[in-house]
């Protein structure tokens, strides 16, 4: 499954990244919507559930978020829908780890 986000903040040192691996922090935009797939390993095997995918969550609740590979570039979102059969673009697309 995926669920949608919107990014309400992030620190400045997503956009300060610049190893060619992690150059897709720099074009995070607060505002924008972003898709994120929970699939295995990342999975809980009894709840078959992401951590931090918000669950029980609804569109006011501030969840906080960490990019892999950078602990400084973080910020909040909120959740707008889950989606059980993912359409994520290709572009502001993520996985939960």
């Amino acid at each position: 499954y995926c669920v949608e986000f919107k990014t309400e903040t992030l620190s400045q040192y997503c956009a300060l990244e610049n190893r060619p691996y992690a150059r897709w922090m720099q074009y995070l935009r607060e505002g924008h919507t972003v898709c994120v797939t929970c699939q295995p390993p990342a999975m809980n095997a009894n709840t078959h559930r992401c951590s931090g995918d918000g669950h029980n969550a609804d569109g006011s609740k501030i969840l906080h978020w960490e990019a892999v590979g950078n602990s400084q570039c973080q910020g909040t979102w909120k959740k707008i829908r889950q989606l059980e059969h993912c359409s994520c673009p290709l572009v502001h697309s993520f996985i939960f780890t």
